[in-house]
């Protein structure tokens, strides 16, 4: 039956949220929507798991349009999430125009700005979550170049809170497989109106993704139990100081 697949995206989010309370009585929580499938399978979820949770909670999304990638079919975007009953705001940052002379463009310090920007849109406007689309696969490839690269053990928490800011970060999506998501967001259209960065199409977790690839076998089951290892390592629930970082 067609509709297992995003039965099982909706049970997954819903495992996260209630095992680890990403989601608690009368939360504010701003969607970081890209317009890419991530993001918007994470809304079409949130707004759809209710019921499981028991929870009332609002749900506002807030797309950040750049100076380099017009791609997102923003109407549909708005339609689709207004459908779900998640408000939507569109907001223009210069992320290029903000590079220092002599810098180049990557996927960090276009990170970096989008984030800023998530958490001063969120604390002007009384948001105390703000929900990012990073899913299974993410948070181990992260796990993997920050080992390599930084020599260090850290991961994307599913949860992190900050201490300087009433504001905390949730994943929603990490328990879930890319391939989930992919098979969620055909089955419900959403494919059909998702962008992708132009940027992010030659970046290092590409290469990662590959190397992990390959030495797991594409195996869902020993990427759930990388993912494991890592939660045992206390990485995917943070308490930070400040920001920045995923």
């Amino acid at each position: 039956m067609r509709a297992a697949r995003s039965n099982i995206v909706r049970k997954l989010v819903t495992k996260a949220v209630m095992e680890r309370n990403l989601i608690e009585e009368g939360d504010r929580i701003l969607i970081a929507a890209s317009g890419g499938k991530d993001s918007t399978v994470m809304a079409w979820a949130l707004s759809g798991i209710r019921p499981a949770i028991k929870k009332t909670y609002e749900l506002a999304a807030l797309h950040i349009s750049s100076d380099f990638c017009a791609c997102c079919k923003k109407s549909a975007l708005e339609r689709r999430l207004i459908e779900w009953g998640v408000s939507f705001t569109d907001v223009s940052v210069p992320i290029i125009g903000r590079l220092k002379p002599g810098r180049t463009m990557n996927c960090y310090w276009c990170s970096t700005q989008r984030r800023t920007e998530l958490l001063k849109y969120a604390l002007e406007r009384g948001f105390n979550k703000i929900a990012l689309g990073h899913h299974l696969d993410d948070i181990i490839e992260t796990f993997f170049m920050n080992m390599t690269a930084k020599g260090e053990l850290s991961a994307m928490p599913i949860l992190l809170k900050y201490q300087k800011y009433p504001v905390s970060i949730i994943r929603p999506l990490g328990l879930v497989e890319e391939q989930q998501i992919i098979a969620c967001a055909e089955e419900e259209g959403i494919l059909k109106t998702s962008c992708t960065c132009p940027f992010g199409m030659n970046s290092n977790r590409r290469a990662v993704r590959k190397r992990i690839a390959d030495f797991t076998g594409n195996s869902a089951a020993v990427k759930r139990r990388i993912l494991q290892a890592v939660d045992a390592a206390g990485l995917l629930t943070e308490e930070r100081a400040a920001r920045p970082g995923p």
